[in-house]
């Protein structure tokens, strides 16, 4: 019998209300192509303006929320989680973008540590954090890690899941000052020792910042498929084999 799988996916700040930047939209359609109503969208967690995910990112990315029951974007995505009709046998896997990787991140934290007697599925959840803010040297990260070691997190994909060059993976840092700093150095790199340009105000599609430019393309969606569902068979072999036929399919 084929396993149960529910993916849910966390986009990142320019995410509007139905409105994605190209990356998110074509990742949404390809992977609504693959899994039906099996894959779903955590929804109407983000603020109305973008950079108001991005303060909102760079403020939680160093360390598990203190009290995630009062945060209403971790509650918010963790209702959406548990009512997915989900199984003791449902695979879940959780993937992020961008600022969205700091409210997966979140969210994984609470849902580890609310499924810890299996309340909701007896399978460790996969995680992918993808251009991601979240520093692997961060408390929020380690925490993962641990939840992993104990076995309520099964797969973490960080490293696989980062284009080569993005200056901005990892930008929380380890504090609050730490986040801000850098991401004033991404921003004003001229300013900066330690980031080089062009600045991530840069959007341009051929000379701006590689995670403003990836952003805007179709490949990183197609990336992201074949790193997370090819590459790294997170959803077993029969969505392996469905990613290879429907990416040859359409874009062969």
């Amino acid at each position: 019998m084929m396993a149960n799988y529910k993916v849910f996916f966390f986009a990142g700040a320019e995410t509007i209300q139905n409105s994605y930047n190209r990356f998110t939209g074509s990742f949404i359609r390809l992977m609504t192509e693959i899994f039906h109503d099996d894959f779903m969208i955590i929804s109407e967690i983000n603020f109305r303006w973008p950079a108001m995910n991005v303060f909102w990112a760079l403020n939680n990315a160093q360390k598990p929320v203190p009290d995630p029951e009062n945060c209403k974007i971790i509650n918010s995505a963790l209702r959406q989680i548990t009512g997915a009709l989900l199984s003791p046998t449902t695979q879940i896997i959780i993937i992020s973008s961008s600022s969205g990787s700091v409210m997966a991140a979140q969210a994984a934290c609470w849902f580890a540590e609310k499924n810890k007697s299996y309340k909701y599925c007896k399978k460790p959840f996969h995680l992918v954090l993808g251009a991601s803010m979240v520093s692997p040297e961060s408390e929020l990260f380690l925490k993962l890690k641990d939840f992993q070691t104990e076995g309520s997190i099964g797969a973490i994909l960080h490293d696989e899941v980062q284009d080569e060059g993005d200056t901005s993976v990892g930008v929380g840092g380890k504090s609050r000052f730490e986040s801000y700093r850098n991401a004033f150095g991404l921003m004003f790199p001229f300013f900066s020792v330690r980031y080089k340009g062009p600045s991530f105000l840069n959007t341009n599609a051929e000379t701006g910042h590689i995670h403003r430019k990836r952003s805007k393309t179709v490949q990183k969606a197609i990336d992201y498929i074949r790193i997370i569902l090819i590459e790294h068979k997170l959803a077993g072999e029969h969505y392996r084999e469905r990613a290879i036929t429907f990416l040859k399919n359409e874009f062969s």
